[in-house]
């Protein structure tokens, strides 16, 4: 049997970090926390994401979020987390965690036109930068592309899997995600673009 990859191991040892925190006895639609994590974890991983950004889909919520206020971890305590997942992983853990949705998702997709995700990093292409609002210091920064992109990327596969496994959230907020992620359609991968569409565009079930 061939020895473990350094992912697997890492997602090993952040799954047993995660049933330490308790996320398995937190309820979440779908279930436990702990299930919704491993849903988007894989939902990352049929899309094609290299390892830090699925193992970071598997921990999203470690730090609460916007949208889910329950914390497993305090912000001051992120290197307990990159000790497990590793620095890249974390960081995008922690940049995730930390989005004000309000002041946020209105400029994220300024820079990012249908068809622009190939584009350089440092390519200018519009003359409105992105402000995203950092809810735990109040600080405002244009994240650089790579960091939309992978924002981008693990909001959809969050958003996706409430939307596809709770109905009355799809009714309720369907339309605004599809509306979103259609902004942010240059930060998207091709597969994710397509479940958007797939789970967001047709009719509810």
């Amino acid at each position: 049997m061939p020895a473990p990859t350094r992912a697997e191991h890492r997602e090993a040892r952040a799954l047993a970090l995660l049933r330490e925190l308790g996320a398995g006895h937190l309820d979440h639609p779908g279930g436990t926390l702990l299930a919704h994590l491993e849903r988007v974890h894989a939902r990352l991983g049929a899309w094609g994401a290299r390892p830090a950004l699925r193992l970071a889909g598997l921990c999203h919520a470690v730090y609460g979020t916007d949208g889910f206020a329950t914390a497993l971890l305090p912000v001051g305590r992120r290197a307990e987390l990159a000790v497990v997942i590793g620095a890249e992983a974390e960081e995008i853990v922690c940049f995730y965690a930390a989005c004000d949705r309000a002041a946020s998702y209105p400029t994220l997709a300024a820079d990012a036109p249908a068809g622009a995700a190939g584009a350089a990093d440092n390519e200018a292409v519009s003359s409105v930068a992105p402000a995203f609002r950092d809810r735990f210091t109040g600080h405002v920064h244009s994240p650089d592309r790579q960091s939309l992109r992978d924002f981008a990327e693990l909001s959809a596969a969050n958003e996706l899997d409430l939307a596809g496994i709770d109905p009355a959230f799809r009714a309720a907020h369907g339309p605004g995600l599809l509306s979103l992620f259609t902004r942010m359609r240059g930060l998207l991968t091709e597969p994710a673009w397509r479940d958007c569409q797939a789970v967001l565009g047709g009719p509810a079930p």
